[in-house]
């Protein structure tokens, strides 16, 4: 298994189609995938649900014997002492780390290319002249080529949903608090989440059985307790949308941000979601929406974040903001960003940030409301507002989250529709709903109430059973077995 899946790698990351999802493949991918087979034949039973999957880590998250670079050029030496939960709970359950994915820098991402020095564009599989979103684009498009089975991204303003729609696959943003940030280098410690990404909502939901849980060094996983189902692939069934009533979010994607071409096929997702057996409420209204600022991701937050990272990272380069600033090694793009935190206040003197945690209490208030009105189980709406960018565009992305005009509304940062999900910490998915343009695929979002994932995958998982839109993509075909012997 390991060894196939290193040949793929060898056979298209860094040529041939040139994915380039990857930063570090892991040097003893084939030495852990032995002790399993070894501990197999002794025991003749799995470690566990993950027993030798190959497993694709954002390079975001630490992962002992492997660098950890967040995308930054001057942390591409380091090595971080330990793992991160979310790690170690995949190798407890069997998993291997088979590399470490490529990323934009510091997660500072959208609907972009990966925007880094230390690995520049991802290509997407799918047709590689165009982007395969931010900023897990390569967990996304590693996935999509099948260098790994499964894989983690991580979700502040809508990384994990963004690239899973852009490369045809499944990925989930939890509510915060259901996995583990500790180890993870964070953007936004009230938005950050980790989330597991598939080319199916069923492997999807296996990995999130391995890595969500509590954990004493995150004080936001304290929320999670009581909320944990007790198997998240256990629920699947391929009926779950009958009886299910779904709001149709049609604030978020009008004319004003949204590709036509996106509108009018989310008419024909609707269509199958009433096929599957769901009541779709298509005047759902969130009132008072269009009037709240949309809360932004602040200077402020991210200082005062990473500060305390990098505190518990003894060792690593240039241990500050201010270094991290001075040192001239950011990709151009992020350079303005880390100047502006480097004077940027405390966070709870900062009117901006300030400002943005009552807007998000508000976002929580109204939707609640209007949810609870409308009797709706979950709201429904695209991933994303616009085809995937060609890479190399910088006209029609997003770069880093821009500060919203005051009172501009949800259209003020343009084709992004994940912010509802980041902005509420509720829990968000992608899952494929078909390809537009040049064979691009686009994904359904459906967001539901706070630790109501088990509910949002079942629906999930019916549509995916009711579809089944994705296939492989043609630029990664399968390996002869003569090229695949080249890579050992």
């Amino acid at each position: 298994m390991v060894q196939a899946h290193l040949a793929r790698i060898a056979a298209y990351d860094k040529q041939g189609p040139l994915i380039n999802a990857l930063i570090t493949v892991n040097p003893k991918a084939l030495e852990d995938a032995a002790a399993l087979d070894a501990a197999l034949k002794q025991t003749g039973k799995p470690v566990g649900p993950l027993h030798g999957v190959p497993v694709l880590i954002k390079d975001n998250l630490d992962a002992a014997g492997m660098p950890m670079t967040s995308g930054f050029q001057g942390w591409k030496n380091y090595y971080p002492p330990a793992d991160s939960p979310v790690v170690a709970k995949i190798k407890a359950a069997g998993g291997i780390i088979i590399a470490k994915a490529s990323l934009s820098e510091f997660a500072r991402g959208g609907g972009d290319n990966i925007n880094s020095v230390v690995s520049g564009y991802a290509r997407n599989p799918y047709n590689t002249a165009f982007a395969t979103g931010g900023s897990s684009g390569g967990t996304g498009a590693g996935l999509a080529a099948s260098f790994g089975v499964v894989g983690i991204g991580t979700d502040t303003g809508g990384s994990v949903r963004m690239p899973a729609a852009h490369n045809a696959l499944a990925g989930l943003r939890p509510t915060v608090g259901l996995v583990s940030r500790s180890g993870m280098v964070p953007l936004n410690s009230v938005r950050d989440t980790a989330g597991p990404m598939a080319r199916s909502v069923e492997d999807m939901a296996i990995l999130l059985d391995v890595i969500a849980g509590i954990d004493a060094e995150d004080a936001a996983t304290a929320r999670a307790k009581g909320h944990i189902a007790k198997s998240y692939r256990a629920v699947l069934k391929p009926d779950a949308l009958k009886g299910a009533r779904l709001g149709v979010l049609r604030q978020v994607f009008t004319d004003k941000v949204a590709d036509p071409r996106v509108i009018a096929h989310f008419d024909q997702t609707i269509a199958e979601l009433r096929a599957a057996g769901a009541t779709v409420i298509e005047d759902f209204k969130v009132e008072g929406f269009e009037q709240i600022p949309r809360p932004p991701q602040t200077q402020a937050r991210l200082k005062d974040d990473l500060t305390k990272f990098i505190a518990k990272h003894p060792g690593i380069p240039f241990p500050s903001v201010e270094a991290i600033a001075k040192s001239k090694l950011l990709h151009p793009l992020h350079q303005a960003g880390f100047d502006a935190a480097v004077i940027a206040k405390p966070v709870a003197e900062d009117a901006e940030t300030i400002e943005g945690a009552a807007n998000e209490q508000r976002y929580r208030e109204i939707f609640t409301k209007a949810m609870d009105a409308a009797k709706v189980d979950a709201l429904v709406f695209p991933t994303w507002a616009q085809l995937p960018a060609i890479n190399g565009d910088r006209n029609t992305q997003l770069i880093a989250e821009p500060k919203p005009a005051p009172n501009a509304g949800p259209t003020a940062l343009g084709s992004s529709l994940t912010f509802v999900g980041s902005s509420l910490q509720w829990p968000a998915l992608s899952v494929p709903s078909g390809y537009l343009g040049e064979g691009l695929p686009v994904g359904l979002q459906i967001l539901g109430r706070a630790w109501d994932e088990a509910r949002i995958i079942r629906y999930a998982y019916a549509y995916e059973q009711a579809t089944h839109y994705r296939h492989a993509p043609a630029s990664v075909p399968p390996l002869s077995p003569a090229v695949a012997s080249l890579a050992k």
